[in-house]
């Protein structure tokens, strides 16, 4: 019996509902496979440049935990204030949420590269 009200269930949707289940699959999976689509991209352009695939002969790398800011928001990643971050993008206001120094850049916001500031 549940089988079959599954069954049942699955017929009334329609190919227009099918098709947009299909590409709101595919564009969830786009999203997510971008940064590492852009990374390959990226990493063979300055491969083939004759440049160092880490950090495009910059010597120094973003620091992955602050984006290169050097700071981070006090509470952690998961505490976001959507109504100040939208005070403080539209309006300029000061932020309420505290912020402290990231643990793992000390501040600086950038790391040197290890691929090519290797000492000889």
């Amino acid at each position: 019996m549940l089988l079959k009200s599954k069954e049942e269930g699955m017929e009334n949707i329609t190919a227009s509902e099918l098709a947009g289940f299909g590409v709101g699959t595919l564009l969830l999976c786009a999203t997510i496979a971008a940064p590492r689509v852009d990374s390959f991209i990226s990493t063979s352009q300055r491969r083939s440049l004759g440049m160092c695939t880490k950090c495009g002969d910059l010597k120094m790398i973003a620091c992955s935990k602050c984006k290169g800011v050097g700071s981070v928001k006090a509470g952690g990643p998961f505490s976001f204030n959507i109504v100040d971050d939208l005070y403080q993008s539209f309006w300029g206001g000061e932020s309420n949420v505290r912020s402290i120094v990231c643990t793992n850049c000390q501040g600086r916001g950038r790391f040197s590269c290890p691929n090519c500031s290797k000492l000889p």
